[in-house]
């Protein structure tokens, strides 16, 4: 994708995280104005050549698109609901939230004639600016495709689809898939550490499972989407006896095995259910229960 430096950007939010958008920004080029309650928190960057806003007004009239960063949304409707005009304004909101939070936004926004575009950061202050920052958008196309270009010095840019809630629904998925891997992996370093085996020399291992287990998501993929669940490798019946033998071995060590307990009570769910002879992923009905 061709990088457009001319684009003028307004950043909203100088904590961690918007401070280095900023930097990403100016480093490759863009006019950049900056905004912060704290006003002493743009100092650095302000050296570095960009331009403080004395108010929000004054910020959201510098750029031709408004990147926000805020600690909540509730902190977003309390900078921008505060009588400045947002009319013909582009805000690229990539403030923490949940979807519902990003959909009332979006329309809040659109009611005050701005362009809205919703987005979440899969990345550490550190990789902002790095092919590695992955940096998820959802919205209307027409909005992204105007300011795509520009967004790229951030990362990798992502459009996920039309509903401003998608890159909320996908952050919390992915973080979701996070703290499970890691989660599985603290359980299975205490196990060995009350075997006297340390997690410097278990994590190769747990990376091993981690990255074969990857291997299996688009098979089972289309397993879940077709609604058919054939045992090609094992059945649910067949896992359940392993995961016995996990609780079992987690209880003697005498660590906490609520992890394998509930891992194991799912299984056993979808097997009352007549699930014993079908392969794992039908255990996305148990997932989709209320």
């Amino acid at each position: 994708m061709t990088h457009n430096t001319d684009t003028p950007v307004t950043i909203l939010g100088l904590g961690l995280m918007g401070q280095a958008l900023a930097g990403a920004f100016l480093k490759a080029g863009h006019p950049v104005t900056v905004w912060n309650r704290t006003a002493s928190k743009a100092d650095r960057l302000v050296a570095e050549g960009a331009q403080p806003a004395p108010t929000v007004g004054d910020a959201l009239k510098a750029g031709a698109l408004t990147i926000v960063c805020l600690t909540d949304y509730q902190a977003v409707h309390d900078v921008l609901d505060t009588g400045v005009n947002l009319d013909g304004t582009t805000l690229v909101n990539l403030t923490s939230g949940d979807s519902a939070q990003a959909r009332d936004t979006a329309r809040w926004a659109w009611q005050r004639g701005a362009r809205y575009l919703d987005g979440a950061i899969m990345a550490i202050p550190s990789a902002i600016g790095t092919a590695e920052a992955v940096i998820l958008h959802s919205g209307p196309k027409p909005d992204f495709d105007a300011h795509a270009a520009t967004l790229g010095a951030l990362g990798t840019v992502t459009y996920l689809g039309e509903d401003p809630g998608l890159a909320s629904l996908y952050d919390v998925a992915g973080l979701t898939m996070m703290w499970s891997v890691l989660n599985a992996w603290l359980q299975g370093t205490a196990l060995l550490r009350a075997a006297g085996i340390d997690a410097a020399t278990f994590a190769p291992f747990a990376a091993q499972i981690a990255t074969g287990v990857a291997g299996w998501l688009p098979g089972y993929a289309e397993q879940i989407d077709n609604g058919s669940f054939p045992a090609e490798v094992s059945a649910l019946e067949t896992d359940v006896r392993a995961m016995k033998h996990m609780v079992q071995e987690n209880e003697t060590a005498g660590i906490n095995a609520e992890l394998p307990k509930l891992i194991k009570a799912m299984a056993d769910r979808a097997i009352a259910a007549g699930h014993g002879k079908e392969q794992y992923p039908v255990l996305i009905e148990e997932f989709t229960k209320p």
